[in-house]
């Protein structure tokens, strides 16, 4: 099968990989343009376009799909399928209606729950004890189209988005070939999504990352949990930023919410008898250590800490 690749960031690479093992002919890889990054603000290449160049596919970075030319340069190639994976693009109907067997999406939940931008951090920041992978025919909707094939995970406890990005783009890229294997041989009959189940993942900004200690433990744990690697949960310690990397929760424990119950170890009093016992922390500028190491050198004393807003 002739396909054209679309994807940008390094959860679609094990997909790009998998089907040059596989020996499917990639035509192109689409991927967003370079970006500025650190400090020196230095081009960065999205980790799919590393990949490709160094497989000598050949990269193609459009800043818009709308346009004729990239509708051209997609036709001029002619693909059978085309396998998009965390691209970051909508893609228009005249693409869309391309293919002979359409195009076909791994996406990062399992649909119709979790559409949109931040599937795998929204699952654990909201508790789910499972998520998956989806295959799907595009549609010209956010994740919308009929769904293919799914395939399930156990989210567990101490998951973060970063440990469970990493095994769903592997379960992605092993679905992704299952998928296209029996839609070449006519074995998938796609299935409509059932749309009162449908759930839309916001796209993660820092905004939600200020911890509330009014609310329980377990969903603060959770939010900590959800935005490692970004943009990674913080609360306020003596009027400065304190990032949180690692928790543990505590059940059974009464206190005043949002006090500090002890710093060795450092527990924090939250809603509905439950304490969040801190493991990791960061001030800004200054090095990830174990919240034991953080004080035995910041020497402050228990009750001079006020933690929050």
């Amino acid at each position: 099968m002739k396909i054209v690749f679309m994807g940008t960031p390094d959860f679609a690479v094990p997909c790009l990989e998998r089907l040059i093992r596989n020996k499917y002919e990639v035509l192109g890889v689409f991927t967003q343009p370079d970006k500025k990054s650190g400090r020196g603000q230095k081009l960065t290449y999205p980790p799919v376009k590393e990949f490709a160049l160094k497989n000598n596919l050949r990269v193609f970075q459009p800043v818009t799909l709308k346009d004729n030319e990239a509708y051209t340069a997609i036709k001029n190639l002619n693909p059978e399928a085309i396998v998009v994976v965390a691209y970051g693009k909508i893609l228009p109907a005249n693409i869309l209606a391309i293919p002979k067997y359409g195009c076909i999406n791994v996406h990062g939940s399992l649909l119709p729950k979790y559409r949109g931008a931040a599937p795998i951090q929204w699952a654990i920041i909201n508790g789910e004890e499972k998520t998956g992978v989806t295959t799907m025919i595009m549609d010209e909707g956010l994740d919308t189209g009929d769904i293919l094939l799914k395939a399930e995970v156990k989210i567990e406890k101490d998951d973060t988005s970063e440990t469970l990005y990493t095994r769903l783009s592997n379960l992605g890229a092993d679905l992704l070939i299952e998928t296209l294997k029996k839609l070449e041989k006519g074995e998938l009959l796609p299935q409509k999504q059932n749309e009162p189940d449908a759930t839309y993942s916001k796209l993660l900004t820092k905004d939600i990352a200020e911890i509330d200690w009014n609310k329980p433990a377990g969903k603060i744990h959770n939010l900590v949990r959800g935005l490692i690697p970004w943009p990674i949960a913080y609360t306020k310690l003596n009027s400065k930023k304190l990032k949180i990397f690692k928790t543990n929760v505590l059940k059974g424990v009464s206190g005043e919410i949002g006090k500090i119950k002890s710093l060795d170890p450092f527990i924090v009093f939250c809603a509905d008898d439950t304490a969040l016992e801190i493991l990791e922390v960061q001030f800004d500028n200054k090095k990830r250590m174990s919240a034991g190491d953080f004080f035995r050198g910041y020497r402050v004393k228990e009750q001079d800490m006020i933690i929050g807003k």
